[in-house]
């Protein structure tokens, strides 16, 4: 199958995941994740009409945007770890940043976005369901630390909440999209936080019924990705 192919497969299962339980398929954005995939394939995916992409290495952002920015209404997320160190080239390239994990990166990415660019860069706080220690994002019990050091940089928009959870077990996927639905609701629900970003090839229909708004779905697009060349 094509990658245009793929991605009309893709907007299927999430119409039909959506239609399942009674949501709106039109609340749910496809974020293709195109990280390590060469921008033909890009360009493939824009042409069968998807705009919205998620790049793990703020390196590989960066070359990509400058490559393609010929195509109008390209939309960059960033959804990788983020370091202090990669806050200016995220703040500059990135439309969204999913991976607000800390007060330290919210500080950082909040002063590099307010000389980078003259309209809030949106972001939303990564939480760490699982508790897993190889990966990254804040705590549950950190949140509304991270959230009130969004609220404090001007040049940053909160949106949400992103979690990435435990791999290859859909009943834990399926109780970590719930507690960070959950989460939002502590924490002022979807007129604070509009954005829940969950959900990959393997669970997405999971977390839509769990109330995502954006997932992420790279392999069921492009296919598997090689080794990472940045």
């Amino acid at each position: 199958m094509s990658i245009a192919d793929q991605l009309s497969d893709v907007r299927s299962r999430i119409t039909l995941s959506a239609q399942d339980c009674g949501r709106d398929p039109r609340s749910i954005r496809l974020v293709a994740v195109s990280k390590a995939k060469p921008t033909d394939c890009i360009r493939e995916a824009y042409a069968a009409g998807q705009r919205a992409f998620g790049e793990n290495y703020v390196q590989e952002l960066a070359s990509k945007s400058e490559e393609l920015a010929d195509l109008p209404d390209l939309e960059w997320h960033f959804i990788g770890h983020l370091q202090t160190n990669k806050a200016k080239l995220a703040a500059r390239f990135a439309h969204v940043v999913h991976t607000v994990d800390s007060v330290v990166i919210a500080r950082e990415l909040g002063r590099r976005a307010a000389r980078e660019r003259s309209t809030p860069l949106p972001v939303l706080v990564e939480v760490n369901i699982g508790g897993e220690p190889q990966k990254a994002g804040a705590a549950p019990s950190e949140v509304d630390e991270v959230m009130s050091a969004v609220a404090t940089q001007p040049s940053l928009l909160l949106r949400g909440l992103m979690t990435v959870p435990p791999a290859g077990d859909r009943e834990q996927s399926r109780r970590t999209f719930e507690t960070l639905a959950s989460l939002r609701a502590l924490h002022g629900g979807a007129a604070v936080l509009a954005d829940l970003s969950m959900g990959m090839s393997g669970d997405f229909d999971l977390a839509i019924r769990a109330g995502a708004t954006l997932v992420r779905v790279g392999t069921d697009i492009f296919g598997p990705r090689p080794r990472r060349p940045y």
